[in-house]
C-alpha cells in the first residue's frame, strides 16, 4: 500500500475512533499516530475521501452516514448469537442494508449475506458480534 492509501487509512481509523471536529485536530490526531501531515494534505485528502460534517459538527465518513440512514428507515431489529449478527429488515430493503454495511467495512464484520429481509453478518469474534449488534441498534433506533 502506498504512503497516500495508508494515510487515508488511518485518516479513516481516526474519524471513526475520536471524531474530531476541525482538520487541526485530525492533524493533531494523526501526528499522535506517527503520521507526518499537514493541513493542506488533510483538506485535500478530506476531498477525495469524501468525508462530510455530521450534525453534531464532527466528521464523518460518507459510507458510515449512509450506513445510518440506512439503518434508521429500513432495520427492524438487530439480534447476536456469538459472533453471528441478525439483522431483519423491511421486506426487500435487505440486500441495499447489505450493501451498505460491506460498504462501510467495519473492522469487526468479516462479512455478510443478505435475502428478502434479513442478513446474516459474520463478525470477528463473539466481542465483535455484540459490538457489531450495540452499533446497528443504535443506528436503527433500536437500542433494545
Amino acid at each position: 500500500m502506498g504512503a497516500k492509501q495508508t494515510r487515508r487509512e488511518a485518516i479513516r481509523q481516526v474519524v471513526r475512533a475520536e471524531r474530531p471536529a476541525t482538520q487541526g485536530e485530525l492533524v493533531e490526531l494523526l501526528k499522535k499516530a506517527g503520521y507526518e501531515v499537514t493541513q493542506a494534505t488533510i483538506s485535500r485528502d478530506l476531498a477525495n475521501m469524501d468525508l462530510h460534517k455530521a450534525p453534531d459538527g464532527r466528521y464523518e465518513l460518507a459510507e458510515d452516514l449512509h450506513l445510518k440512514r440506512m439503518c434508521a428507515d429500513l432495520v427492524q431489529s438487530v439480534e447476536h448469537s456469538a459472533n453471528l449478527v441478525i439483522i431483519k429488515t423491511f421486506a426487500g430493503t435487505a440486500q441495499g442494508v447489505a450493501a451498505a454495511l460491506d460498504a462501510a467495512a467495519p473492522d469487526d464484520v468479516l462479512g455478510s449475506v443478505a435475502g428478502d429481509d434479513t442478513i446474516l453478518v459474520v463478525a470477528r469474534d463473539e466481542a465483535a458480534g455484540g459490538r457489531v449488534t450495540a452499533t446497528l441498534r443504535a443506528y436503527s433506533g433500536k437500542d433494545t
